[in-house]
């Protein structure tokens, strides 16, 4: 194929990023084509957004296309180099007196098309080409040819003049302007998101001011009505509890409120920061730009939690049925059941409960030591540092226990797991059933409701060399994650969150239980053949 050695070939064959001719082309899936290196380095900027773009036709991809050379093109690209040095006139190559003239030339000197920054020498159209072909001389920074390349050395120091670097700091701070402005969109992303969660949350603090505020209310008009009725035995024990109820509630509240008046502070000041960046970003000038960009990209921490996740708790409720109790028993509930009450309303705890752990270190904060109960052991089932248990075919020599599981190869821990506790179970085995279970959970017989999994009294993750599923009240659910042979398990029980984690170097959260937990936990595990083994680690 002959090509015509004119200028609009070399815009046919020229890479739409670098501006020059195609070198190592290759072709995306939307048609276009670029220079290997561009493209490579212009998804590279990309990736952090996992969408990959053409950068003419802005056609994305999630997935990074697989690049490999464009045989054809680049052989076309090869016969039009080839052609236009053939074609050229020489009066046009040739160096006139105003012209830079290439520094390797002999003889005649050829026009210089670009001088180099590294080698400090003017090249023409053909001695360039080592810098576009030579992967080491790709480094080199070119720029347009200079008659006063070596004037510009700095005698002392043997440098280039900065009056040289002028263009490339002009470029060079397009483009890291263009990275940062990027950076900026995706701080003001976040912070408009953050917004938007806090104002979420300002409205939920706002509800539980009005449930306490409700709560305490008929709290009080509950007691008062009782009292009433016991007016010479009880007037006084009426004035304390409402003394104490109206001063719980005040406290209450107040800590609501100060999150409150903190929450709105912050947004505040997002706000404020989100319309400096936004000037910011509009702003024209490169140097200014840089320059101020990183005193306003700092986003400061959040003072509190990103979630508010308000408990259904039942506030002061109890308080009046302590009192009806009250009530009932006269002289014997004011001598023993006073303290009772009294506790009662100083453990109403309205506000909120803290944010789920999300590091490993956090996680490690809630860290529960495990130790299994030898009367729930299935006999086939060998207990060992009072934390390992492995399946063996020889029954054991446990003695009779209510509390043993007489048909399925499991066991349970001796702890009763409340509040927040973590917890690992390490395992070597093909199959492995990683539990919680109340202690009233079925333990004699073939029945399902002695089975992990298969009852409303336990809750179980089910291990395989191949993945994993979550299993409660016979109710299957699939569960995607790495494989790995340690699983973490997180209890929050007064929050009623259950949640297993798939533990290596990092931690993956596999599957996430929100419930009511009724009654206190008890770690589980069971084991299906011989030889199986699964420890409870301490995390540490």
């Amino acid at each position: 194929m002959e090509l015509p050695g004119n200028q609009m070939d070399f815009v046919k064959f020229s890479c739409s990023i670098c501006l020059d001719l195609l070198k190592d082309p290759v072709t995306i899936p939307c048609g276009h084509s670029y220079c290997m290196n561009c493209i490579k380095d212009y998804w590279d900027g990309e990736d952090q957004r996992r969408i990959h773009s053409c950068p003419q036709c802005r056609q994305t991809s999630k997935l990074r296309p697989v690049l490999v050379k464009n045989i054809m093109l680049a052989e076309l690209v090869e016969d039009l180099k080839k052609t236009e040095l053939q074609a050229a006139p020489a009066d046009h190559c040739y160096a006139g007196p105003e012209d830079v003239t290439c520094d390797v030339c002999t003889g005649r000197k050829m026009k210089a098309v670009k001088s180099c920054l590294v080698c400090l020498v003017s090249y023409c159209e053909n001695h360039i080409q080592h810098h576009y072909e030579v992967p080491a001389l790709k480094k080199h920074k070119l720029f347009n040819p200079s008659k006063k390349l070596q004037e510009n050395i700095c005698s002392h120091h043997d440098e280039v003049m900065k009056i040289l670097l002028n263009e490339f700091e002009t470029a060079s701070a397009a483009a890291e302007r263009s990275e940062k402005q990027k950076e900026l969109q995706v701080s003001r992303q976040q912070i408009q998101q953050r917004i938007q969660d806090q104002e979420k949350d300002l409205k939920l603090l706002q509800q539980e001011v009005e449930a306490i505020n409700v709560s305490a209310d008929k709290a009080v008009e509950d007691s008062e009505k009782i009292f009433t009725e016991l007016i010479h035995l009880i007037q006084k024990r009426s004035s304390d509890v409402k003394q104490q109820i109206r001063s719980q509630q005040e406290t209450e509240v107040s800590r609501v409120k100060d999150l409150q008046e903190k929450l709105e502070q912050e947004i505040t000041e997002l706000k404020r920061k989100d319309a400096e960046l936004e000037q910011l970003s509009n702003t024209e000038d490169h140097n200014q730009f840089l320059h101020n960009y990183p005193s306003l990209s700092a986003l400061s921490e959040s003072t509190h939690s990103s979630s508010i996740n308000i408990r259904p708790l039942r506030y002061f409720e109890d308080v009046t049925a302590a009192v009806s109790e009250l009530r009932d028993k006269l002289q014997d509930i004011l001598r023993d059941t006073w303290t009772n009450i009294s506790l009662t309303i100083t453990e109403v705890e309205v506000l909120l409960s803290e944010p789920e752990p999300r590091t490993r270190a956090e996680f490690l904060k809630y860290s529960q030591e495990i130790t299994l109960d030898p009367n729930t052991a299935h006999l086939h089932l060998l207990l060992s540092k009072d934390r390992k248990v492995t399946f063996m075919k020889k029954a054991q020599s446990y003695p009779d226990h209510p509390e043993r599981f007489t048909f399925y190869d499991q066991v349970l821990s001796v702890q009763s797991l409340t509040g927040r506790c973590y917890w690992e179970v390490e395992f070597r085995c093909e199959a492995l059933y990683v539990a919680v279970a109340f202690k009233d959970i079925s333990r004699d017989g073939t029945s399902d409701e002695c089975m992990f999994g298969f009852n409303d009294k336990s809750w179980v993750l089910r291990c395989y060399t191949k993945g994993y599923t979550f299993l409660h009240n016979r109710v299957k659910a699939p569960v995607s994650g790495p494989v790995s042979s340690r699983v973490g398990v997180y209890l929050d029980h007064r929050a009623g969150i259950l949640s297993f984690y798939s533990v290596s170097r990092t931690m993956t959260l596999l599957h996430r239980v929100q419930t009511t937990f009724t009654q206190p936990l008890h770690a589980g595990v069971r084991l299906f053949d011989e030889g199986d083994s699964a420890e409870f680690k301490i995390p540490k």
